[in-house]
């Protein structure tokens, strides 16, 4: 069943924006962006979840919920969305989670990070792409989940635990694969996706307010690759790049792009 699916990789790419200040290491026993995450001033945190998908996704976003919320340092909660799924624009304090067929333009999830303090994640989103997910190929409950489970984990600050397709299988969401379903199935968090967690969220803020946000900033639109600014970065065999866009005074999104084989 891999093999039969591995024809189909040149379809996914999972772009994670993220406004930080350099390139964040990932992947490993330790799979944070370098410690990114929500302030907060207690544990377990409640970080709610704004809902602009259609019924054909409500399922998927509830099990993503229920999943993450598992976990001892934080609580997702979903609540009605504020944004019109197309452009999926964030809203401070809270992640947006959208679908739309947003084209034939490669990926199937991208997450969303704005960053400000250097560390504090103040705004995210993520989009799953239905022009993919409407095809026999990716219209499956394993896909889905997944993809879902993924795009919503990269919004609080975990990172990929393995970035290989052809490695066997690890049992988590934040296992690149081309065989979802397994077995073992990479359709949920694992536990140490949990640790993982713990570790990131071990301190607590001081506050939770973020500072002035420049405008263009909060609401920029980096879906599309020509938004994305300057490449700066590249991986040896050029399946991972690094973008910037720099919005002046510490701010700018950089846009991590993981392109399949």
């Amino acid at each position: 069943m891999r093999n039969k699916k591995s024809s189909y990789r040149f379809v996914l790419m999972l772009v994670l924006v993220l406004a930080l200040a350099a390139f964040p290491a990932s992947v490993g026993a330790n799979h944070s962006w370098g410690g990114y995450h929500w302030a907060r001033t207690a544990n377990p945190f409640t970080l709610k979840v704004g809902d602009n998908v259609s019924s054909a996704w409500d399922g998927y976003l509830d099990t993503a919920i229920s999943d993450w919320s598992q976990s001892t340092v934080l609580d997702l909660t979903k609540v009605a969305g504020g944004a019109r799924p197309k452009n999926c624009r964030p809203t401070s304090g809270r992640i947006e989670v959208c679908n739309a067929r947003y084209g034939n333009n490669g990926w199937l999830g991208i997450a969303q990070i704005w960053i400000t303090g250097s560390v504090h994640i103040t705004q995210a989103t993520t989009k799953v792409n239905d022009t993919y997910f409407d095809t026999p190929t990716y219209n499956t409950p394993a896909w889905r989940r997944l993809v879902m489970c993924q795009e919503i984990a990269h919004d609080f600050g975990l990172d990929h635990q393995d970035e290989n397709f052809d490695n066997p299988n690890l049992g988590t969401c934040m296992d690149y694969t081309s065989d979802p379903d397994g077995p073992p199935s990479n359709e949920h968090p694992n536990s140490h996706d949990f640790q993982q967690l713990q570790t990131i969220y071990a301190h607590l803020d001081s506050t939770t307010t973020v500072g002035a946000i420049p405008p263009g900033f909060a609401n920029a639109d980096v879906h599309a690759v020509e938004n994305w600014g300057t490449k700066v970065r590249e991986s040896a065999n050029g399946h991972s790049a690094l973008y910037v866009r720099d919005f002046g005074n510490g701010f700018k999104i950089f846009t991590f792009v993981f392109w399949a084989e």
